[in-house]
């Protein structure tokens, strides 16, 4: 017997759920970025990216701005560290914190885990047009702001 889209369609019940639909662009989103992206490529673009954004940051400041664990984010600095893409030194105000900074080589290795990202985002959206891709991102923005910042 050949199976059809009808045999693998789930019901209308979800598919009228709009939090199904999302859930299941996520995975659509994180298998696309897993294709282009390794993990630990997608964690050094979280820290990289928020350093370039915000300037420099002790561990616990961009842990607690990426809702990423105490130690999870120790190892990824110190691999971020040993690859020369950031410096992480002692605070002058309080040295039992470090502060971390982007360096030269870290940016650069922003932009090439950017245009990975970039691949992995054309892929996800590839059904939709430039300005659908415009309101879809608008729309989702709006949905976020309304809700309180979660650790992801």
């Amino acid at each position: 017997m050949e199976e059809t889209d009808d045999d693998v369609r789930p019901p209308a019940r979800l598919r009228a759920l709009t939090s199904w639909q999302a859930s299941r662009v996520s995975t659509i989103g994180a298998r696309a970025t897993a294709r282009h992206m390794p993990l630990s490529a997608r964690s050094d673009f979280a820290v990289l990216a928020a350093l370039e954004e915000y300037g420099p940051l002790s561990q616990a400041g961009l842990g607690r701005r990426l809702g990423i664990d105490r130690n999870e984010i120790s190892g990824i600095v110190t691999r971020l560290d040993s690859a020369g893409h950031v410096d992480r030194t002692p605070d002058p105000d309080d040295r039992r914190r470090n502060v971390v900074t982007l360096t030269t080589a870290g940016g650069r290795r922003l932009v090439a885990i950017q245009d990975a990202a970039n691949r992995a985002q054309a892929e996800l959206l590839a059904g939709l047009d430039a300005h659908e891709q415009q309101q879809l991102h608008a729309l989702l923005t709006k949905v976020l702001r309304a809700h309180r910042p979660e650790p992801a």
